[in-house]
This record gives structure tokens, sequence and C-alpha cells, in this order.
């Protein structure tokens, strides 16, 4: 008879580390799926003790799928659907959340990823390609400031913020002096970041450009620009994600409730519904559902860059 062949050395250590990765994304994932399913409970199935993790328990099963009582109720609360005549479904979303605070985060994160994505890349090539008096202290300094906290500059920028405001200048507005704070303050990290792409990608490959007849921008944009998207696509994440959940500085320096951010929205939500888990979870999910779908789409793009880098390069 065949005797099987033990398991190699290798082998136990590609299943250990299996198991500790799945042991982890569990862990991870445990209070996403927590909230997506309070988001979907009644108030009467959040608050029952002892508690349950599925609504469909009867007196006579603990478990019947036939019996679950999911709801909408949480959605309902936040979406706040009207009847409208006019609108192509019969109904408009008449939510603050869907109807302010998104969109208003939506466009100060936008903007504020490209802005410090263009300069990032503009800078960090410069830093990475050139060397000038004070290349090294200017590069020190950039990296200091990424100490220091916007909590300790959050007084001064109230300030003025409000000298601003009283000075009635013709285009003041709260919206543009967040998207300013929010790319002073993202765009000394994003430097070092790009750089570091800039770092990685061959002189010689421009080299080969200008000899074959590309200008020194044209090198740039056909030759560097391309190999260094995966970093520039993780500077635009990374700035996106940062000031999609940011709070303090969009809580205190825009003085409309028009114009808020998302987080301000969730925490309104939660002095209004603090007793109604499945609201604030809903909220919750609505809030993160955009970060999702640019992960979804944006992982692809960036994996497909890293790809093309390698390839070319």
């Amino acid at each position: 008879m065949r005797h099987l062949a033990a398991p190699s050395r290798r082998t136990w250590e590609n299943f250990f580390v299996n198991l500790a990765l799945i042991v982890v994304c569990l862990f991870a994932l445990m209070p996403i799926a927590t909230t997506v399913l309070i988001s979907f409970k009644r108030q009467q199935d959040i608050t029952r003790n002892p508690p349950v993790i599925f609504p469909c328990d009867t007196p006579s099963r603990a478990f019947d799928p036939r019996a679950c009582r999911w709801a909408l109720e949480g959605y309902e609360r936040v979406l706040a659907p009207k009847p409208a005549a006019t609108w192509p479904f019969g109904f408009t979303l008449t939510g603050n959340m869907l109807r302010i605070y998104i969109p208003n985060t939506m466009l100060y994160a936008t903007v504020s990823s490209f802005l410090v994505m263009s300069l990032a890349g503009l800078s960090g090539y410069a830093f990475s390609r050139y060397r000038f008096r004070g290349h090294g202290a200017l590069m020190a300094g950039i990296l200091a400031i990424t100490g220091v906290p916007l909590l300790t500059n959050l007084l001064a920028l109230y300030q003025m913020g409000i000298t601003l405001r009283k000075a009635s200048l013709p285009f003041y507005d709260d919206r543009l002096f967040i998207i300013v704070v929010y790319v002073g303050f993202f765009l000394p990290l994003s430097v070092w970041i790009a750089k570091g792409f800039f770092d990685a990608i061959p002189r010689e490959l421009e080299d080969a450009a200008l000899i074959d007849g590309c200008g020194p921008v044209g090198a740039l944009v056909r030759i560097t620009m391309p190999l260094a998207a995966p970093g520039l696509m993780a500077v635009f994440l990374l700035t996106f994600v940062n000031v999609w959940n940011e709070f303090i500085a969009g809580y205190l320096l825009i003085a409309k409730n028009d114009l808020k951010t998302v987080m301000f929205g969730l925490y309104d939500f939660l002095g209004q519904n603090i007793i109604n888990l499945q609201v604030v979870a809903a909220a919750c999910i609505l809030i993160a559902l955009p970060m999702v779908i640019l992960f979804l789409f944006a992982r692809r793009s960036f994996l497909e860059a890293m790809v093309e880098g390698a390839i070319k390069g």
C-alpha cells in the first residue's frame, strides 16, 4: 500500500498563516456585521433581554427563517421618503443625511483629494528629481508639520474663519475655507508619499524619453506620471477617507448647518435617536457605503496601475 506523504513544514506554515488571517478578518468584520444586523431590526428586538442575533425566533423554536422580523424602520427614518408626483419613482428622499450632509462631504472630499493629489504629485516630483539649496531643510520641515495635529490649530483657524466672514469678501465661502484647511493639513504627508514613489522610478526612463525626442514635460506626462499612478491613487484615497471621517474641523469651522459634513449629520442623528439604535445603525451604513463603493472601484484601477508600472519599469 502507498503511504501518504506527511505534510511539509511549508504546508503547515501556510495553514496557520491562513487560519490567522481568517480569524483577524472575522474579528474585523464582526462590528460591521453587527451594525448591519441592527439596522434591519425593530426596536423591540434590539432591546430584548437576553439579546438575539437574528430576530427569527418563535415561542417554540430558537430559529425559524420563516418567522424573521426584518424591518426598514431605521432607513425610513434616515431617508425620510415623501410622496412626490414629479419624482420618477413617485417619492422623494427628504432626509438631511442624503440631501445635505453626504453631498457636502462628497464635494469637500473630492475637491480636497484632487488638489492634494495634484500638488503632492508635482511637489514630490520636484523633491525627487531636483537638488536645490535648502532641499533637506524643507523636507524636514514638511515632515515636522505632519506631526502637528489639526486640533492644535483649530483655535487659530476658527479666528481666521470669523475674520474672513466679517471681511465680506466677494469670493469667500465656508466651503472654500474648509477645503483649503483640508488641503493644507493633508498635503505635507502626501508630498512624502509621492516623493517615495518618484524615487522608485529610475531616472534612466526619463533620459531615454528625452533622447527619443520628448521634452521634459512630455517625459513627465507620458513616462513618469503613469508609473507613479499607484502612489497618486494612494494619496487620493488616503485624503478622501481622512476628509470623509473628519469631524471636529467641519463642526467648528463651518457656520451654517446646511454646509456641514456627514460626521456632523451622524452626531446630530445620535443626539436625536440615542435610544433608537436601528436609526443610528442605518445612518452609519449609509455613511460607510460610499467608502465601500469607492474602494471596490478604486481597488481594481490601483492594482492595474501597479501591474502596469511593474511591467514598464
